[in-house]
């Protein structure tokens, strides 16, 4: 995922001269073709995230849309306050980058695991998620993020990731279910994922724990696209939200508020979600996977 998003914006920037990046000292080895290409649109800003997103904003103030960089937690976390009232409260176009969503790196520790970074961002009232479930997808957010500049949050894996869309770059809509893998025979049932988990739930439907089952990601939600849900579950007998971050606050939460008051609706609604448990565990994104619940 690190790879398209670099690839894809610097393909960007070349057709919008407003486009930014700024890098809270890393990023080594991933982000140098943008460097390279584009040196006067490139800041370090050192280990110093606050830092980093209030001078975001202030670029982002004067005409530009800058992509801040970083690590997991650093991007959201730290930098909490600055995103709060510099970003989202003033509606300005700075996409917050955050590599390694989950369990990525999850040797590093608990410092570096994502687990609760949905529940922080979603609660920003304009704040637009971003959370693609492979590298084709990675470039569909990036091409609606640019073409629709505004506060987001682009929540990438790291490397390696399949891609479920043969090459083919989705048109993506936020609140719009992006099908991968259509239902066999008389199912009715939908996984629905947003972010690295496709892969899971691909895996999890090959190997029969979901026989049939239709697979779909949404890879663009926010409060805003909570009222596109209820005609989407309707269409289905069960849908099984799947997500590498804790139930509390995550992606399933969101989805169960979206349809709160369709009681029917509500019973067709199934989280598998991360237990809390790996907040004190140090291993392999794998490992810890398998630990929290998800395979």
């Amino acid at each position: 995922m690190r790879n398209a998003f670099i690839n894809e914006l610097v393909a960007l920037a070349e057709q919008h001269p407003q486009i930014a990046l700024v890098v809270g000292d890393l990023g080594y080895s991933v982000v140098e073709p943008f460097v390279d290409r584009f040196p006067e649109r490139f800041i370090n800003a050192g280990v110093a995230e606050q830092n980093m997103t209030g001078l975001a904003a202030g670029m982002a103030s004067e005409g530009y849309h800058v992509f801040t960089y970083s690590i997991a937690n650093f991007p959201t976390f730290r930098c909490a306050e600055q995103i709060r009232n510099d970003v989202d409260y003033q509606k300005l176009p700075v996409t917050v980058v955050a590599v390694g969503g989950g369990l990525a790196y999850g040797a590093l520790g608990y410092s570096h695991h994502a687990v609760q970074d949905y529940a922080l961002m979603r609660v920003m009232p304009n704040m637009l998620i971003a959370a693609p479930g492979d590298p084709s997808e990675v470039r569909g957010c990036l091409r609606y993020l640019v073409e629709n500049p505004q506060p987001s949050y682009l929540r990438l894996s790291k490397a390696g990731e399949r891609d479920f869309h043969s090459g083919r770059v989705p048109e993506l809509q936020p609140g719009r279910w992006n099908r991968i893998l259509s239902a066999e025979s008389e199912s009715t049932q939908v996984l629905l994922t947003t972010g690295a988990t496709l892969e899971l739930a691909m895996a999890k439907r090959e190997r029969g724990e979901y026989s049939g089952a239709e697979v779909c990601t949404l890879p663009l939600w926010a409060m805003s696209a909570k009222r596109f849900q209820s005609e989407q579950v309707a269409r289905h007998s069960a849908v099984i939200t799947i997500e590498d971050h804790l139930e509390d606050g995550g992606f399933g939460s969101w989805m169960s508020e979206a349809i709160s008051r369709d009681l029917e609706l509500r019973k067709r609604l199934h989280s598998v979600a991360l237990s809390d448990n790996v907040c004190g565990l140090v291993g392999s994104q794998i490992a810890l996977n398998r630990q929290g619940g998800l395979w």
